[in-house]
């Protein structure tokens, strides 16, 4: 069995984190991934403390096991989820889309873990000054709000340059992956892709089916003129935002406005044509639903089996 310092460090039985996805890393799935083992993470996104102290509550009523939440700094409620995860004292606090520091003080004196996603060495460096507990080194390969570098060259980089443990997020999605993250430096991975198929996770169907089918080349990445890239599959709403991207005539206000409320229509409504199917690069690995606890349980004993073999080349 895999057993990392990550394991030791927050009292979980496999290292690895289930990605905050906004609009899908409710309650009930954070809860599953905690009861198989791992560390659920229930996203705050753009709600408010109202809604995040409901999901909290639904999680603790399904697992008495340690689960994180994800504070996207972007959020017009970032100040106020951030005091509720203080006051409710969840185990871990995951941060995205900026810079955590000021809110860091407030989750360490109430006992909490604070490990925020970081997209390149200096914001790594940063955080660790901060006090953050560990960093989840993403690569670009990730769904969602994407970084330049990639998996594979900033997880070592960002391993050289820090002290604290590092987890490996981007394109991980089976044994191979996890493998090949410990081989970089990492103890640990975050996975959001794979878990959108779990039996546990309350997206809607087609969001699903999109995962499913999806292929090799099925995503892109749109966003970049606005400085804040993301990938998701590839639709009528994805394409049309690139052209959009690209006509100098659309300003960037009419741009945020085209993208507002595309991830709500496409994980609670399904809508296939104006939705935003948010998903990363190994999409096209994922072809089958599971329950969360096989999933994690799958991947690793994956994951052993690649590591006996590791030394297979060596002369």
């Amino acid at each position: 069995m895999i057993k990392t310092p990550l394991c030791d460090l927050l009292g979980i039985e496999y290292p690895i984190f289930q990605g905050g996805m906004a609009w899908i890393s409710d309650g009930k799935l954070a809860a599953a991934v905690s009861n198989g083992g791992g560390l659920g993470i229930i996203s705050a996104m753009n709600a408010n403390a109202e809604y995040l102290k409901e999901q909290i509550d639904l999680c603790r009523s399904l697992t008495d096991r340690p689960f994180g939440v994800n504070i996207m700094l972007m959020s017009p409620f970032a100040g106020e989820v951030a005091e509720l995860a203080a006051q409710e004292r969840v185990a871990v606090v995951t941060t995205g889309a900026g810079n955590p520091s000021k809110f860091m003080p407030m989750w360490r004196e109430a006992g909490i873990k604070v490990i925020p996603v970081v997209a390149s060495v200096s914001m790594a460096r940063l955080v660790e000054k901060a006090g953050a507990s560990a960093v989840i080194a993403e690569g670009g390969e990730s769904g969602g709000h994407v970084g330049e570098l990639t998996t594979m060259v900033l997880v070592p980089q960002v391993r050289d340059a820090v002290g604290i443990p590092v987890l490996a997020a981007g394109g991980i999605g089976d044994g191979r992956g996890i493998a090949a993250a410990f081989q970089l430096g990492a103890v640990g991975v975050q996975v959001g892709t794979r878990f959108l198929v779990a039996h546990e996770c309350g997206v809607h169907p087609n969001y699903k089916k999109k995962v499913l089918k999806a292929n090799d080349i099925a995503t892109m990445t749109t966003g970049k003129r606005l400085g804040h890239p993301v990938r998701q599959i590839k639709n009528q709403f994805a394409k049309d935002f690139l052209k959009a991207e690209y006509n100098s005539q659309i300003s960037d206000e009419e741009l945020e406005a085209m993208g507002r409320g595309a991830l709500y229509r496409a994980a609670v409504e399904g809508d296939e044509k104006t939705g935003d199917f948010l998903a990363g690069q190994i999409a096209g690995m994922v072809n089958k639903e599971q329950p969360a606890a096989e999933i994690i349980r799958e991947m690793f004993q994956e994951a052993e089996e690649v590591l006996k073999t590791a030394g297979q080349w060596l002369l």
